[in-house]
């Protein structure tokens, strides 16, 4: 008897809980029916029932359904995203990877262009509105990457700066424009330029900034075209744009350059580097017409920081630099007063 009691109090515990769950449940159960059917009679009429003399209205069959407007929202966005500016022009593709180098040819029909992806363009463009144009890839040797790029003979032919594993390069590559596109032509790509020559190591292992061509137009000069590679040490060499010859070096001894630039009309070069001051050289050119030696002809002081940019004016007798100062200066160099005209960059803030 005591076990039969014991087993039938072991049994009651659980029973007992199955029950009571059971009974909860049941609760919740009947108090979630009643809310379902409250909320089914308070449901309004339809309109049909409470105007039965109304006839039904349904969509017009003209009327697109929602899924329709849905996505012809959708295209219109895609359409605006693709004018986001009312002067937004035109967009040339071709390139796979970002743009970080570009050059206009003297007429304006021509852009070269350098691209992370290891390849040059030149795009022939004649209208910039319009969907056709003709493209020129010229890839460059293997492992040679390019970083910047510049017309050399006219518009005729370019010389670009690449950077390799053992040093940088240039190349120069002629018959580089293409016949205008004219009418309604599909775009085409040109056949690839011939390496016309090169040079290798020019500034050892360090890579060039950038690349300025001018046509000798000073004093004796033939009006060829000079070029300048500015590298991200301390020198700066000036080449020969058709022959590829060499035709001297200066050394900015700054430490390391930002950038260089030669005057139009072939006659000056100036650096921009890591210090405040501004380094100008001549350039001498002989008789007959060839670059005697470059000589170095000023040096403008007045920043108070690294000098970051600069370039000259159009009539080559004048530089314009910027620097982290927050000044911009103008500087004569072909008359009396070195120092024409100081800008302050935090003054025009105040007056703006």
């Amino acid at each position: 008897m005591a076990t039969a009691a014991a087993l039938v109090s072991s049994l009651s515990v659980p029973l007992l809980s199955a029950l009571l769950g059971a009974a909860i449940a049941l609760v919740f159960l009947a108090g979630y029916l009643r809310r379902k059917r409250a909320v089914i009679a308070h449901v309004p009429p339809s309109a049909a029932a409470a105007a039965p003399d109304q006839p039904n209205q349904s969509r017009p069959s003209n009327q697109p359904k929602k899924g329709h407007q849905r996505s012809h929202h959708h295209a219109a966005d895609k359409d605006a995203a693709k004018k986001h500016h009312h002067l937004d022009v035109n967009t040339l593709r071709g390139h796979t990877d970002s743009v970080t180098a570009l050059h206009f040819s003297a007429d304006g029909c021509n852009l070269a262009t350098v691209c992370a992806d290891g390849a040059v363009r030149v795009f022939r463009i004649d209208d910039a509105s319009s969907k056709s144009f003709k493209i020129l890839r010229i890839n460059l040797p293997a492992g040679a990457h390019p970083t910047a790029i510049a017309f050399s003979e006219g518009v005729s032919s370019v010389v670009v700066a690449a950077q390799a594993l053992l040093g940088s390069s240039l190349y120069m590559y002629a018959d580089v424009s293409a016949p205008p596109t004219g009418g309604n032509k599909q775009q085409g790509k040109l056949s690839p330029p011939e390496i016309k020559w090169e040079h290798r190591k020019i500034h050892g292992k360090e890579s060039v900034l950038n690349l300025v061509a001018a046509r000798a137009t000073y004093g004796t000069g033939d009006a060829s075209t000079i070029l300048i590679s500015c590298s991200e040490a301390t020198d700066i060499k000036v080449w020969h744009g058709k022959s590829g010859k060499e035709l001297g070096t200066v050394d900015t001894n700054q430490l390391k350059n930002n950038m260089a630039d030669i005057s139009p009309n072939g006659r000056f070069i100036a650096a921009a580097a890591f210090t405040a001051d501004v380094k100008v050289w001549e350039i001498v050119y002989s008789k007959d017409s060839s670059v005697k030696e470059v000589n170095k002809a000023m040096q403008l002081k007045g920043h108070k920081s690294a000098v970051t940019c600069l370039c000259f004016a159009p009539n080559s007798e004048q530089i314009i630099t910027a620097s982290k100062d927050g000044t911009i200066r103008v500087w004569n160099i072909n008359g009396m007063p070195i120092l024409l005209t100081f800008i302050s960059l935090m003054a025009l803030s105040y007056m703006v």
